[in-house]
């Protein structure tokens, strides 16, 4: 049954992150390339992967706010407003969140957070117990995948798992609005 396959797979590939590994999996918005984004190196070798530079940060996904609560100790109102309110996948730049690898902070000690509302990136977080690395595998530049057939053989072979799950549907949605919050609740759009 696809809810056995579904579970499976998602412990298999959550049991790679454990061990430091990366993996390709489907997300609320694209294909992503993730990781276990308390674990510098496994979030390094990402960057690598990606060819990316280290100063363009990533976007972690978690699986509810009261994971989002472990990263955030203070998310201002309209921001949980605006996360549950919102239709489409949004992104929130918050400014100094907790427990994150350093290399998922930019250089003012922000990071990117989202809560997915998809079932297979939210099961890998919960069973994870933790935030996953999410940016779009595809190499820095090149055109973001929307389907499984879209990812470069490239990004496929230097992972250490590639989920079963979700690769003979369409990505409905391409990237996510992004918005940063600032310690005063200020909100400014960063992608519409």
């Amino acid at each position: 049954s696809i809810n056995q396959d579904f579970r499976q797979d998602g412990s298999e590939c959550v049991e790679v992150m454990s061990r430091v590994g990366v993996v390709v999996y489907p997300t609320d918005t694209v294909w992503g390339i993730g990781c276990d984004a308390r674990n510098s190196s496994a979030v390094r070798r990402v960057f690598e992967i990606k060819r990316r530079a280290e100063s363009k940060a990533l976007i972690s996904l978690v699986a509810d706010i009261a994971m989002l609560r472990e990263c955030v100790s203070d998310i201002p109102l309209a921001v949980t407003d605006l996360i549950k309110n919102t239709g489409t996948p949004l992104t929130v730049v918050y400014d100094h969140p907790s427990g994150l690898a350093p290399e998922l902070l930019a250089q003012d000690g922000s990071a990117a957070l989202r809560i997915t509302s998809e079932r297979y990136s939210q099961e890998l977080c919960r069973l994870l117990g933790a935030p996953v690395v999410s940016t779009s595998a595809n190499i820095a530049g090149n055109p973001t995948p929307l389907s499984f057939e879209m990812i470069d053989p490239y990004i496929l072979d230097s992972a250490d798992y590639v989920s079963r799950y979700g690769r003979d549907f369409a990505q409905a949605a391409g990237a996510s609005r992004v918005i940063k919050v600032s310690a005063d609740g200020q909100i400014k759009i960063i992608r519409p």
